[in-house]
């Protein structure tokens, strides 16, 4: 290429306040075309055909920068306790080597944010999060909560490693330990003196792994080394596919759950502990939640008509004889499954499996029906079992 990653790189700056991540001139030299802002950084969203993209990451592997999945460091003498103050699923029992999905709650039982933890020793556990300021979140919590604790983001940028052929390269990259590793369980590993975190997780729904940097200097030359061990095995660059994860009914914090949301309506029970010996931040009003009950579901529709083309910029209606029922969240065309899938947020009395509504894109209106989520793989066996 004629220009430098550096000159590249500029004709999608928006300028300082926004961050590069160690990754980003990679991805641009691996033919990255766009990008977007996620927790106040640039990751890429596009290398082409997105079709191409989830046929790459189904049928062998793709390499992502997701270094926006910024990490909140919760550190000290009270740091277990602490943590579980933030989220309402228990996780006395996670030991360190594991990681966990969680819900973080404000007061009303809203959902700040859905990260994945993972407990590095005792008192040391990360939050991976999604998109929402969780380390203002945390440290205001903890100016307030009488508790021995450091929070801070340090220096650590994941890359995503995922598809059927990931541990074969992983394997080829870094040997047979991390290749092994089980489903949400994850392992510190020293590549040539460049502290790594390796762990079997990802946003995909496929066999994948997630790999820690450490060292943000050392961004180029991870991305490089793995690009290489991954050729035999027909690794590619990519982005998060959306087609994949909705497909597998995977949350999009800011596009599928909020603030006005609550872990209920996502029927995510199990994430929830009011009944513990523990206290968290609104466990009396997710209590009353679940006494209650919820007037909202979320829900799969298939939506019939022409394949949508790309994906909903904005929150579709949703309707039942005319009269607003809910909204979409999330819509796409599956070509694997051959139909337009979305989630949706709808009414409890419209949530049931079969029901018939009208989605208005703003454009058309088009029947569409509730149906079971996920769309593909329900047990999640290729992430789980690989």
């Amino acid at each position: 290429m004629n220009n430098t990653p550096e000159e590249s790189f500029s004709k999608f700056s928006f300028g300082t306040q926004v961050r590069k991540s160690p990754f980003s001139d990679a991805a641009l030299r691996w033919g990255a075309k766009g990008f977007s802002v996620y927790n106040h950084m640039y990751i890429p969203r596009d290398f082409g055909d997105p079709v191409k993209n989830f046929w790459n990451l189904v049928n062998h592997a793709i390499l992502c920068d997701v270094a926006v999945e910024r990490q909140v460091e919760i550190t000290g003498p009270d740091a277990a306790s602490f943590t579980q103050y933030l989220t309402c699923r228990d996780i006395s029992a996670c030991e360190v080597g594991q990681c966990k999905y969680v819900f973080l709650t404000d007061d009303q039982g809203g959902v700040i944010n859905d990260p994945i933890l993972l407990k590095l020793a005792e008192d040391r556990f990360w939050l991976s999060i999604a998109d929402s300021d969780v380390l203002l979140w945390a440290k205001g919590v903890a100016i307030h909560a009488k508790m021995e604790v450091k929070i801070c983001e340090p220096d650590v940028s994941p890359l995503q490693l995922q598809g059927p052929r990931s541990r074969d390269i992983l394997r080829a990259a870094f040997g047979d330990a991390p290749a092994e590793l089980k489903y949400y369980r994850f392992m510190k590993y020293d590549w040539d003196g460049v502290p790594l975190i390796i762990s079997r997780t990802g946003w995909s729904s496929e066999l994948g792994y997630e790999i820690f940097l450490c060292d943000g200097s050392k961004g180029g030359a991870l991305w490089e080394y793995i690009m290489e061990a991954g050729k035999p095995f027909g690794l590619m660059p990519g982005h998060t596919s959306s087609i994949r994860r909705i497909e597998a009914a995977m949350l999009s914090y800011n596009a599928d759950v909020t603030l006005d949301d609550n872990p209920y309506e996502f029927s995510m029970d199990r994430l929830v502990n009011c009944d513990g010996d523990f206290d968290f931040i609104g466990k009396k009003s997710l209590q009353d939640i679940r006494s209650k009950g919820v007037s909202r579901k979320f829900v799969g529709l298939e939506i019939f008509g022409d394949p949508i083309v790309g994906s909903n910029s904005e929150r579709w209606a949703v309707y039942l004889n005319g009269n607003r029922a809910g909204y979409v969240t999330s819509a796409i065309y599956s070509p694997r499954l051959k139909k337009n899938i979305a989630l949706a947020m709808v009414s409890e009395k419209t949530s049931a499996v079969g029901s018939e509504l009208e989605v208005d894109d703003g454009i058309l209106s088009r029947k569409c029906v509730v149906v079971p989520k996920p769309f593909y793989d329900p047990q999640k066996t290729l992430a789980a079992n690989g």
